[in-house]
């Protein structure tokens, strides 16, 4: 009888199509076997996870990660680099992230940042990774490079729609999505209508209202309503498929949902902020608010929690990510308080760094809330993601000799209820926006190729930085361009 790697035995294994109760074989970092609980009672391994009780599940994979970038917003850099964001995705369950290689606007080449993202991450990491491009500069050398960056395993790019910085024009956007159609790019689009945004910043700045607070004023629903609608259109024109990242409010989903049931190829993805925080967490006493100033930002109340949880369930979100875009909070050279000026002595939003920490609270969070069924869970959490960008079935799935062993393993009929404090994370951050809030459950086992990884009970951190791998993507597996055909302008 073989001998295996590894044997979790006796749990609750949920995928995307179906639970049940399984026991599962590792042999040389892949799944070898997925078969009835007993099925491999009598079979030998170098090690065995008694998982009774317990829920097995596909490792997370997160998709939307900033890690060692500068911001492009306000001054200052994200607090976590690729060795202390990895370790707190291994923390909390997640054994694959994606995270950003960002092209400045004074930067022609897509590929140059490439390479200066890889330097950053090589034997850093926790966790496996892969990049998406941040294409700020769609200039002839850019677009030119879209099918060499297929060739070095990158099929994903974002794109911007507000942020002097980082903004791109609709002409620009149709260039960047003509490529990626000829090429099985996916575009990532942050779709916020920039000029409302800058509009409704002047009026705030004469009525001088600058308290963080006022950054959700700045951004209305109506910003990313609009945006969202134009990015859909221009998809629709070119017949290409899009991901609308980070979306919060209902009446955007709304948006999509409509673009789905069209049949067009338009995906969508939310974040626990937009689940669990709302504009109230940005209007505490003195800049306290700052910690959770982000973009979009969070909404208004339970009515919009509702919607974007109605549109996970109904399928109109793709995926659920973190948006993990850290800073520090007391600090005025590279975090929060560099908006804290002589001019500005109780700060300005306009210049807070934008983005919360998340990479390790994602999966909790939302099992915890106790509202997705389990499987629609892993989807929106793993396996969606995995296809989405060409990671299927090597990652997000269970399937014998095909996927790698990368599996999160809960508590046994979850664990005894905590208080969650920023000291119990693994992140480089002196904050989390979910401090005080109560927690079911937490990963008790992250496996990633068959490796224990984290154990919480046994020491946390199992294995040292740089175990986490590149992972080269193919194209998406999701539904594509409706048509095969080759995009004609005659046609219009």
């Amino acid at each position: 009888m073989a001998e295996y790697d590894l044997l979790i035995l006796n749990g609750l294994v949920v995928t995307d199509q179906a639970t049940n109760e399984f026991d599962i074989a590792v042999k040389d970092a892949k799944i070898a076997e997925l078969v009835l609980r007993g099925g491999l009672s009598a079979s030998k391994a170098k090690k065995i996870i008694d998982a009774e009780g317990a829920m097995v599940m596909p490792g997370g994979i997160d998709a939307h990660v900033h890690l060692d970038e500068p911001t492009f917003v306000g001054k200052g850099a994200t607090a976590d680099n690729f060795e202390t964001g990895t370790r707190s995705a291994i923390a909390g369950g997640t054994t694959t992230l994606i995270a950003f290689a960002p092209q400045r606007k004074s930067e022609p080449s897509l590929l140059a940042c490439l390479a200066a993202a890889h330097a950053r991450a090589q034997d850093n990491c926790y966790v496996d990774y892969s990049f998406h491009m941040i294409c700020s500069n769609a200039g002839r050398q850019a677009i030119s490079e879209f099918a060499a960056l297929r060739e070095v395993g990158i099929s994903s790019l974002k794109i911007y729609m507000t942020y002097e910085t980082l903004q791109l024009q609709d002409s620009e956007v149709l260039d960047v999505l003509f490529e990626a159609r000829k090429q099985q790019i996916v575009t990532m689009i942050h779709a916020e209508n920039g000029a409302i945004i800058d509009w409704t910043i002047k009026k705030l700045e004469e009525n001088k209202l600058f308290a963080p607070k006022y950054h959700v004023t700045s951004h209305p629903p109506v910003a990313e309503i609009e945006a969202t609608y134009r990015a859909i259109s221009l998809s629709e024109f070119i017949d290409v498929p899009i991901l609308l990242v980070h979306v919060s409010s209902p009446a955007a989903a709304k948006h999509i949902s409509d673009a789905q049931m069209k049949g067009l190829p338009v995906y969508a993805e939310t974040c626990p902020q937009y689940l669990f925080l709302t504009r109230k967490d940005l209007d505490k006493p003195g800049f306290e608010g700052a910690k959770c100033v982000c973009s979009p930002p969070p909404r208004e109340g339970e009515e919009d929690h509702e919607g974007i949880w109605q549109g996970i369930e109904d399928g109109t979100f793709t995926i659920l990510s973190s948006d993990h875009c850290p800073f520090i909070y007391d600090n005025a050279e590279i975090g929060k308080k560099g908006a804290i000026t002589t001019q500005y002595p109780n700060g300005h939003f306009k210049y807070i760094p934008n983005g919360c920490p998340g990479v390790e609270t994602r999966l909790s969070l939302v099992i915890s809330a106790n509202r997705l069924k389990l499987q629609k869970f892993v989807e929106v959490t793993s396996t969606n993601a995995a296809k989405l960008y060409g990671l299927y079935p090597q990652k997000g799935a269970l399937i014998p000799g095909e996927s790698d062993a990368d599996l999160t393993i809960w508590y046994p009929d979850g664990m005894e209820e905590f208080v969650l404090r920023n000291e119990m994370l693994h992140h480089n951050v002196d904050y989390t926006p979910y401090e005080w809030r109560t927690m079911k459950q937490w990963p008790r086992y992250t496996i990633l190729r068959g490796e224990v990884v984290w154990d919480k009970d046994n020491g946390g951190i199992m294995k040292p930085k740089g175990y986490g791998q590149f992972l080269k993507r193919g194209p998406s597996t999701l539904a594509g361009p409706r048509s095969e055909k080759e995009w004609n302008v005659e046609n219009f």
